[in-house]
């Protein structure tokens, strides 16, 4: 997440953009650096009535002193290069859709665990962000942001032992939606226990109607 500062990026890791500070390609040469730096140190400086600017006068001097070395520059521009990859792959995830494609699914089945677990064991209603994110297949990452979700919602609650269940109001976000149980009977062979009890856990899991709040 970036900030904005009086024009210039400061992401949340305290990186700082240069280039984009003194508003100059990361081709800059060293000439060019050094013109726009002296441009802009005179106007910002604490000294200047009109346009001082304490702050970011530092920050143009620190972009200037790491700019105008070759050795700094060459590390700097690797940092540079490496946070605007992750930026540009975010970006493209978002455009595509594919970083959403699956989150109203994964938030759909993440609820149906918790309300069955809670319906077959009232006593012990928690499952672990973990566990659930094993069952379904999931990196832990990804679920945490659907937890934090369904959360938000009041739908699930932390227990005192660390685990998530749903709560009164995610019961009730069920049966007002008017879920039901899937039974979709994919396994007609034989099957050994373990099968058996796989099918089982499967008929249990929630279909969510499409227009509901989850589908969002």
């Amino acid at each position: 997440m970036l900030a904005i500062r009086k024009g210039y990026l400061v992401s949340e890791n305290g990186f700082v953009d240069y280039y984009e500070l003194l508003q100059l390609s990361s081709n800059a040469d060293t000439d060019t650096i050094e013109r726009v730096f002296r441009h802009l140190a005179k106007k910002l400086h604490p000294d200047n009535k009109e346009s001082a600017d304490p702050e970011r006068f530092r920050l143009v001097v620190e972009a200037h002193r790491t700019l105008s070395n070759p050795e700094t520059r060459a590390g700097y521009d690797a940092t540079y290069q490496e946070y605007w990859n992750s930026k540009w792959q975010l970006a493209s995830e978002a455009s595509s859709g594919t970083a959403f494609g699956d989150d109203r699914e994964t938030r759909e089945s993440l609820l149906s665990l918790l309300y069955v677990q809670r319906r077959r064991d009232t006593r012990h209603p928690g499952l672990s962000d973990y566990d659930m994110a094993r069952l379904l297949g999931k990196p832990f990452e990804l679920v945490e942001f659907h937890v934090w979700y369904l959360k938000a919602k009041g739908w699930v609650e932390r227990l005192d032992t660390g685990q998530l269940a749903i709560s009164a109001v995610g019961v009730d976000q069920v049966e007002k939606n008017r879920l039901r149980l899937r039974n979709d009977n994919l396994l007609t062979a034989p099957e050994s226990d373990e099968g058996q009890a796989a099918r089982s856990r499967t008929a249990d899991l929630l279909v969510f109607p499409r227009g509901t709040d989850l589908n969002k």
